[in-house]
């Protein structure tokens, strides 16, 4: 979980009638109660598999310490602070933090004393050689629930499951060269999971550190947070270029190949061992990016439940390493930056979903670049009748519902504006578009959400900037899509 700027965000919808809304949540409620809590690892036909734990042991105890160490404190011993992503939790081996329940689960808990300060869980396997055989592939799954917090006592909340490559060990300075596969990162009790690649050098480089190159998705039916779904990522060595799939209950959403940076980049963050962490960060930078972190609305002790954690090779070359043993107690290791947007697709090919660099344009008027506090550049002092175009953006075939801007505003007050989204012509009807104000500052950066018109397919993207007064009122640093 690296510092993370990822601007996806679950799916807002109109409810037109309360006799609907009512339906709509007792229909949630009763699949979140028939899902079993706990389930047997899976045997994925034409796999092997070479680490699991279901998490199976007496309520109350630890980890497995064959398979997990603890992870404690604020930091690597000799590292950045706060885990290098601003969060401000400690991280204990506390049953109050990490346990079994006793069913099947393990369950990491955030936890507020009474002086406001809070604790919660990371734990990472000891092993640190999870990588596809030559020409093969690796599968890494777990099936999980988000802590079942939302709205505003979710508020700093953000858990992750995830991989940092095994030079990270011992070192903690040389991210994000080493390489950091995000499989699942969620925040603010946001019906969203986010899943991203990190890779070069931060700021900027080949994956737009400290952004990275990240999709999303959000969970159907029900939501991440009211029941168990599994998240998963696929590391292709079998194709050219090779790919980095990732996955929610089995449905692929977003990958990254080898094609989207340079060879040595690549080699540097994918050509060794990677190990698996779970944790509960508590605020930090991807929670800022959504309000902010914990506050004294925010619920202490909602868990992230955790059912299993497999790990699969399959292909040729694939040595088979002796299954870890599942279930039973014990003790420390740590999370990493967290979601961020993508590097620039190719014009003509680019992924809606997958964060679009707004330097990255094919046209424009208007705009001007500066260099952008996040890594990389933003479009700046955009105003009335700018625009920008960028071409070929593949929707895909399940439609896209919601558009996300990354902005920031030093517009005094009383100056605002829109940001507006329109396909294949710069003066179609805009499909949807979001309301800009001052930030803070023309560095101080926001997510913003917006509803659009579904959309399928490939289209051109026109942004449009529109305004009542002739000021400039917001830069822009990328945008993204969601369903």
């Amino acid at each position: 979980m690296t510092a993370s700027t990822r601007a996806r965000f679950g799916p807002g919808r109109l409810r037109t009638a309360f006799a609907a809304l009512a339906a709509a949540a007792l229909l949630a409620a009763a699949a979140g109660a028939a899902e079993r809590a706990d389930a047997s690892v899976p045997s994925p036909a034409g796999w092997t598999q070479v680490f699991a734990d279901d998490f199976t042991g007496p309520a109350g105890s630890g980890v497995n310490t064959a398979n997990w160490r603890y992870t404690t404190g604020t930091g690597y011993p000799g590292g950045p602070a706060g885990f290098g992503t601003g969060e401000v939790e400690t991280m204990t081996a506390s049953a109050a933090n990490v346990a079994l329940d006793g069913a099947g689960n393990l369950r990491i808990t955030p936890v507020r004393d009474a002086a406001g300060n809070w604790t919660s869980g990371r734990i990472e396997t000891n092993r640190q050689d999870f990588q596809p055989p030559a020409g093969g592939k690796l599968k890494v799954e777990a099936r999980l629930q988000m802590p079942n917090v939302t709205g505003a006592a979710a508020k700093g909340y953000w858990p992750a499951f995830w991989m940092l490559g095994d030079g990270y060990r011992g070192n903690w300075w040389n991210w994000p060269s080493i390489g950091e596969i995000d499989i699942m990162e969620n925040v603010q009790g946001i019906n969203n999971e986010w899943a991203t690649m990190h890779c070069g050098t931060s700021p900027g480089g080949p994956c737009n550190e400290k952004n990275g190159i990240g999709g999303q998705k959000a969970c159907t039916p029900g939501t991440c947070q009211n029941g168990f779904h599994t998240y998963g990522m696929e590391w292709d060595r079998s194709t050219s270029p090779e790919q980095v799939r990732f996955y929610l209950d089995g449905v692929q959403f977003h990958s990254v190949s080898s094609a989207q940076m340079d060879a040595a980049t690549w080699a540097a963050a994918t050509h060794h061992g990677f190990f698996i962490i779970l944790n509960v960060a508590m605020g930090g930078e991807f929670p800022a990016a959504f309000g902010g972190g914990p506050d004294a609305g925010t619920a202490s002790g909602v868990p992230m439940t955790v059912d299993y954690v497999g790990v699969w090779q399959s292909g040729p070359g694939g040595s088979t390493p002796t299954p870890s043993p599942t279930g039973s107690p014990s003790a420390p290791p740590t999370s990493s930056p967290g979601p961020t947007p993508t590097g620039t697709p190719v014009p003509g090919s680019r992924d809606a979903y997958s964060s679009v660099q707004a330097e990255s344009y094919d046209g424009q008027a208007g705009t001007a670049l500066e260099a952008c506090s996040e890594g990389g550049q933003d479009l700046t002092a955009l105003s009335n009748g700018d625009w920008a175009l960028y071409k070929g953006v593949n929707f895909g075939s399940s439609a896209a519902t919601q558009f996300l801007g990354r902005v920031a505003s030093g517009a005094v007050g009383g100056v605002s504006g829109l940001v507006e989204v329109r396909l294949d012509s710069r003066t179609s009807a805009p499909i949807g578009s979001f309301a800009v104000a001052g930030t803070g500052g023309g560095q101080s950066w926001r997510t913003v959400p917006a509803n659009i018109s579904a959309v399928t397919g490939t289209h051109d993207v026109y942004l449009t900037f529109t305004s009542g007064q002739p000021a400039a009122f917001v830069n822009l640093n990328w945008f993204s899509f969601g369903h």
